[in-house]
């Protein structure tokens, strides 16, 4: 017998994967986004010059949701493919570039770091190429799975430059003036 597994046993492979990873991807996008304040109601983010390419706020929420759940799901595909050469160091690169991308909220919104955040998404945007690429190694459709998030880092990328063109004191002067009115 040349097979260790089943086609059956495989799709159930994927399937107890995929029921851990989409939920737990998406609850930890949810929690970097609430713990770091991002979003609409954000006093600091509102006094921030945006740019033309700004999209409406609602945007961002079901855009993201749809890509960590996608993302979630590209992930269990590479999980269970037990076996594949570059399983292992896949799943260290999704690891690696999720950490980065959970990172960015708290640096932008929390810390209001526009060109810090800036930096990081430039290393994000290295980090879903190569990702995409060992994703692509293991299950070409994982990797196609991965392309409509690298193209939202690019965008997010030129956004964050952007913001950070229209307010290279990352929005501090803006905020300060508000406190001293507040006194």
């Amino acid at each position: 017998m040349n097979r260790l597994a089943s086609p059956a046993q495989l799709r159930a492979s994927l399937l107890r994967w995929s029921l851990f990873l989409v939920p737990a991807v998406l609850l930890l996008g949810y929690l970097s986004s609430q713990m770091s304040g991002s979003g609409a109601g954000n006093p600091w983010f509102e006094e921030l010059t945006k740019p033309a390419t700004f999209p409406p706020p609602v945007t961002f929420g079901i855009v993201w949701t749809a890509l960590y759940a996608i993302m979630g799901f590209a992930f269990a595909m590479v999980c269970a493919a037990w076996g594949a050469r570059a399983r292992t160091a896949a799943i260290i690169a999704f690891i690696v570039q999720l950490a980065l991308n959970l990172a960015w909220s708290p640096v932008c919104f929390g810390q209001h770091m526009i060109f810090e955040a800036l930096i990081l998404l430039l290393v994000i945007d290295i980090a879903v190429i190569v990702t995409l690429f060992l994703f692509w190694k293991v299950r070409p459709l994982a990797g196609v799975l991965l392309l409509p998030y690298l193209g939202w880092v690019l965008f997010a990328s030129l956004l964050n430059y952007q913001f950070w063109e229209l307010n290279p004191d990352g929005g501090k002067e803006s905020s300060e003036e508000s406190q001293r009115i507040e006194l």
